[in-house]
C-alpha cells in the first residue's frame, strides 16, 4: 500500500499535506489514507465527504480526516463510518501525531478527538519546481462570511530566521521557486515586506519568490517597494477582493473599498508594468442586488484582473452572513456563471497580448511551465521539469500559452 493524502482547498493546505507526507514517511508508515479538508464553503465540505467515501472504498481501510472542516465540525466527520480518526489542524503538523504506534490501531470507529498543539513546520517537496512555505496561519479579522478563523484560530507568524533557513534548505535541494503562504499572509508580523526583502537578500540562490493570496489593504510600504525593485519577486498577485460594491464590502466586514482596490492595482501597475492580478470574488452575497453585482463585473476591467476565482455565496453556520437576508442559490449561481465568463474574456485578452512575446518559463511536469506572471505555457516537445527556458510564445488555446 501507499501513503495517500488527498488535499482540498488552499495552497496552505497543499503545504501542510506535504508536512503530513514527510512525517509519515519519516515514521516509516507505508500504509496511510488521509483527507486534508477545506471548510471555506458548504461545497468544499461536501467534496471532503465525497473524497473520504471514495478513498475508503478504493483502499478498503478507514480514513484519517484533518484540515479546517475537521477542526470546525469534528463530530460530523467522526460519525462517518469510513472515518478512522479526526485530527486537528495544529496537531496534524506534529511528528508524533504520525508515529507508528498512533496508527497501528487505525480502523473504522477508532476516533481521536481534535486537540490543539504547537507544531513545527517542515517541508517535503513533491515537485522540485515549486515549494510552498507556510509563514503564517490564522486570522484576527472576522469577515461576516468566513468560517476559517474557527478552523485556524488567531494569526500567528513564524520567525524570519526560521523561514529563511527553510528556504535556504529548499534551494540546496534544487527548488527554483518558492511560494509564501498563509491564511492572512499580509498580516505577517513583524512585516511581510521585511520578510520578503530578507529572503531575497539572505538566499541569493533562490531564483523566484511568489506570494499566495494577499489582502491589498494590508500591503506595507516595504512590500510595495519590493515589487518595484526586486526582479526575483514575481509580478503576479492574487487579491482577496470578494466584491466590487461598497455596501456589500461593508456587510462582509471587509476593510477596503472599491476605490482602494482600484487604486492599489493602479499603483502596483505603475511601479511594475508587467504585473498580473488575480482575485477572489463572491457572487450572491446576502442583500446583493443586480446593480451591486454589476459593480463586481466592472471591477474585472477597472482593476485589470486576469485570473478569477469565483465563489457563489455559501452560508456557513455560525457566521453573521448566514443570518442575513439571503439571495437565492439560483441567482448566486447565475451571477457566478456571468462573472466566470467575464474572467474568461479577461484571460483571453491577456493571452492574446502574450503572443509573439519572449518569456522565461520554469518548466513543470507534463510538458508545461509558468511565466513570471504565472501564466501557464504548453510545450510542443518533451521538457524536463525544473528547467528555465527562454521561449517565444506562438499562440494560445484560451487557457494556456503555446511555446513556439
Amino acid at each position: 500500500m501507499t501513503i495517500d493524502v488527498v488535499t482540498l482547498g488552499c495552497r496552505l493546505n497543499a503545504h501542510e499535506s506535504d508536512v503530513i507526507r514527510h512525517h509519515a514517511t519519516q515514521a516509516g508508515l507505508a500504509d496511510l489514507a488521509v483527507v486534508n479538508t477545506c471548510a471555506v464553503t458548504a461545497e468544499a465540505v461536501a467534496k471532503a465527504r465525497q473524497a473520504i467515501r471514495r478513498l475508503a472504498r478504493e483502499r478498503g481501510t478507514g480514513v484519517i480526516v484533518t484540515g479546517c472542516a475537521a477542526q470546525v465540525d469534528p463530530a460530523m466527520f467522526a460519525a462517518m463510518p469510513e472515518v478512522a480518526r479526526v485530527i486537528g489542524n495544529e496537531e496534524k503538523l506534529r511528528a508524533d501525531a504520525w508515529a507508528p504506534h498512533e496508527h497501528a490501531r487505525v480502523a473504522v470507529g477508532d476516533i481521536m478527538a481534535v486537540r490543539e498543539a504547537t507544531a513545527p513546520i517542515v517541508s517535503d517537496v513533491q515537485d522540485r519546481t515549486r515549494a510552498f512555505v507556510q509563514v503564517q496561519t490564522g486570522c484576527d479579522h472576522r469577515c461576516t462570511f468566513c468560517i476559517i478563523p474557527f478552523g485556524r484560530g488567531n494569526s500567528r507568524s513564524r520567525a524570519v530566521a526560521d523561514v529563511v533557513g527553510e528556504i535556504r534548505a529548499l534551494t540546496e535541494r534544487g527548488v527554483a521557486e518558492v511560494v509564501l503562504t498563509g491564511v492572512d499572509l499580509t498580516s505577517y508580523a513583524p512585516r511581510l515586506g521585511t520578510l520578503v526583502k530578507t529572503i531575497l537578500k539572505d538566499v541569493p540562490a533562490l531564483q523566484r519568490l511568489r506570494l499566495s493570496s494577499i489582502d491589498s489593504v494590508e500591503a506595507d510600504d516595504y512590500l510595495i517597494d519590493a515589487f518595484a525593485t526586486e526582479p526575483r519577486l514575481m509580478p503576479h498577485l492574487h487579491l482577496s477582493l470578494q466584491a466590487g460594491d461598497d455596501i456589500i464590502l461593508k456587510r462582509m466586514k471587509r476593510r477596503h473599498s472599491r476605490a482602494d482596490a482600484i487604486a492599489f492595482c493602479n499603483r502596483l501597475r505603475a511601479l511594475r508594468p508587467d504585473v498580473v492580478f488575480g482575485a477572489d470574488i463572491i457572487t450572491g452575497f446576502p442583500t446583493e442586488t443586480e446593480e451591486m453585482f454589476t459593480r463586481s463585473l466592472a471591477l474585472v476591467d477597472e482593476c485589470g484582473l486576469t485570473h478569477l476565482h469565483v465563489f457563489p455565496f455559501s452560508p456557513r453556520p455560525g457566521t453573521p452572513a448566514a443570518r442575513m437576508p439571503q439571495v437565492s442559490r439560483a441567482v448566486a449561481l447565475e451571477r457566478a456563471q456571468r462573472l466566470r465568463a467575464k474572467g474568461a474574456e479577461a484571460l483571453r485578452r491577456h493571452l492574446d497580448g502574450e503572443v509573439g512575446a519572449r518569456r522565461r518559463v520554469l518548466t513543470e511536469r507534463g510538458g508545461t511551465g509558468r511565466t513570471e506572471q504565472f501564466t501557464q505555457v504548453r510545450f510542443k516537445d518533451a521538457v524536463l521539469p525544473n528547467v528555465f527556458r527562454d521561449v517565444q510564445i506562438a499562440s494560445h488555446d484560451g487557457h494556456a500559452l503555446i511555446a513556439a
